[in-house]
């Protein structure tokens, strides 16, 4: 991305909810949560997925994405729900922290013969306010 102002990166594959991607679990009196074992696997693929599309450097500066999520049916599903996994799989291989995403916007769609998620990475325009 350094010679262009963005990137699309597109995940195939049906996106999994926030809800179904952390089990928990009880060590002693503490509970811990973790990635559920589909959800690793998830993960690793849209890994994959990225190497495949993204061939630079992490990136450092400040970022915006328009992340578009496009599911299988029309079960009812929040905006905010299903794009965590795919910021995740792109730290230390997009960008260095996902923390560095200063704006982001959230579409979805319904595709019934291609779940994707699509995202958009562009060097931010807001002012940094420190």
């Amino acid at each position: 991305m350094s010679s262009k102002l963005c990137e699309t990166i597109t995940l195939k594959g049906k996106p999994m909810s926030n809800n179904s991607i952390y089990k928990t679990m009880c060590r002693g009196n503490f509970p811990t949560r973790y990635l559920c074992n589909k959800a690793k696997t998830l993960k690793e693929d849209y890994q994959w997925q990225i190497l495949q599309q993204y061939k630079e450097k992490p990136l450092r500066e400040e970022l915006e994405v328009e992340i578009k999520t496009y599911h299988a049916d029309k079960r009812k599903c929040d905006w905010d729900n299903f794009h965590k996994l795919s910021m995740d799989a792109m730290t230390g291989m997009v960008y260095e922290d996902d923390s560095q995403i200063k704006k982001a916007t959230v579409e979805k769609f319904i595709d019934k013969e291609n779940p994707r998620i699509e995202i958009k990475i562009k060097r931010s325009s807001l002012q940094n306010n420190n």
